[in-house]
C-alpha cells in the first residue's frame, strides 16, 4: 500500500488475505452455508484482482461491500428459485480449532452470539436487505452511515431496516448458557447418558420443554419434524444413539461460537450435534445430518 493509503498491485494479495476472515464473517452470516460463503469470498477476490485499485483508499470497505453485495445476490437467487428443503433447516457448520486463540476482531466476530445455530435459523427468515443491516451493525458494529453507503440506500432507511430486523430477531431469539466450560461440561455428561441409552440421566439434563431439531436435507436418517418434551427427545435419543456402529467415534469441537459434538463413521463425519443450554439444562438439541452440510468437516 503506497503512502497515500491507494493499493499497489504488489500487495494485492496481501491486503486481501488480511481482510479474509472478515469477509468470510460477513459471507457466512449473510448465507448461512460454508461453501457459499466460501464462493462469495473467493468471487470478492476476483473483483478486487481485476478491478481498478488505483483509487480505492480504504480497502477494508471496499471489500466488505463486494461481499455484501454478492451475498445478497446470492440471497436473492435462493428466494427466487422458491427451493422446498426437506425437513428442518440448519445452518451448515462452521468450525474452527477447538480451544484456538483468536487473532483480531474479525475471528472474535465470527464466534459471536450472531453466528450460533439459533440466530442464524431466525436470520433466514429476514430479507436479504435487513440481514446485510442487521450483520454488518450488530455482528461487526458498523456505524449507520457507513452501512448505508456500503449498501447505497439512505441513512433512515438503514435505521428503519436495523430496527425491524433487531425486533424480529430479539423477538426469537432463545435465552442460552454461553459459558464454553459449562457447555462442555453439560455435553459431555449428555454424549455419555445418550451413548449409554441412559434415560433417567438424559431425562435429568433435559428441560421439560426441549426440542430436538434434525437436519438431514431428506438425505440421511433424521426426524422430519422438530421433536418436542423431554419425554420424547429422551427416548428417541436412548434408542438411537446406542444404535450406532462399532466404528462411531466422537470428536468434540468448536462451531458456531460453541462447543459441539462431531460424530465420526469410518473416520468419515456423519453428524454434527450441538446443545443450546439454560440454566444447566438443555433446551435444544440441534443434530446436522445432511452429507452436504459435513462434507467441509473431513479433513478436521
Amino acid at each position: 500500500m503506497s503512502d497515500d493509503g491507494t493499493v499497489s498491485a504488489d500487495t494485492e494479495t496481501d491486503v486481501f488475505e488480511e481482510h479474509r476472515p472478515l469477509l468470510m464473517g460477513v459471507a457466512y452470516r449473510m448465507l448461512g452455508r460454508v461453501a457459499d460463503a466460501e464462493d462469495v469470498v473467493q468471487d470478492t477476490w476476483l473483483r478486487w484482482s481485476r478491478d481498478d485499485r488505483a483509487e480505492v483508499r480504504e480497502p477494508a470497505a471496499y471489500l466488505v461491500r463486494i461481499t455484501t453485495r454478492l451475498a445478497i445476490d446470492r440471497l436473492r437467487q435462493v428466494q427466487a428459485r422458491g427451493e422446498a428443503y426437506v425437513g428442518p433447516w440448519l445452518p451448515e457448520p462452521y468450525v474452527t480449532e477447538s480451544g484456538a486463540t483468536v487473532p483480531d476482531a474479525a475471528d472474535r466476530a465470527l464466534l459471536a452470539d450472531s453466528v450460533s445455530f439459533a440466530v442464524l435459523v431466525v436470520l433466514e427468515s429476514l430479507s436479504p436487505l435487513e440481514r446485510a443491516v442487521f450483520v454488518l451493525r450488530e455482528a461487526f458494529g458498523y456505524p449507520y452511515a457507513e452501512i448505508a453507503s456500503l449498501l447505497d440506500r439512505g441513512e433512515a432507511a438503514v435505521r428503519q431496516l436495523a430496527g425491524r430486523a433487531r425486533r424480529h430477531v430479539d423477538e426469537r431469539r432463545p435465552r442460552y448458557e454461553v459459558d464454553p466450560a459449562r457447555r462442555r461440561e453439560v455435553t459431555e455428561r449428555f454424549l455419555v447418558a445418550a451413548s449409554d441409552g441412559d434415560l433417567d440421566g438424559l431425562m435429568s439434563l433435559l428441560a421439560p420443554d426441549v426440542r430436538l431439531v434434525g437436519d438431514s436435507g431428506g438425505k440421511a436418517k433424521a426426524p422430519a419434524r422438530i421433536v418436542h418434551t423431554a419425554d420424547k427427545v429422551g427416548r428417541f435419543l436412548a434408542a438411537v444413539v446406542p444404535q450406532a456402529p462399532a466404528e462411531t467415534s466422537y470428536r468434540f469441537v468448536e462451531a458456531n461460537g460453541g462447543p459441539a459434538v462431531l460424530v465420526l463413521a469410518g473416520g468419515e463425519p456423519d453428524s454434527l450435534f450441538q446443545l443450546e443450554i439454560t440454566d444447566g439444562r438443555v433446551t435444544t438439541v440441534y443434530i446436522v445430518r445432511n452429507p452436504d452440510k459435513l462434507r467441509h468437516l473431513a479433513a478436521r
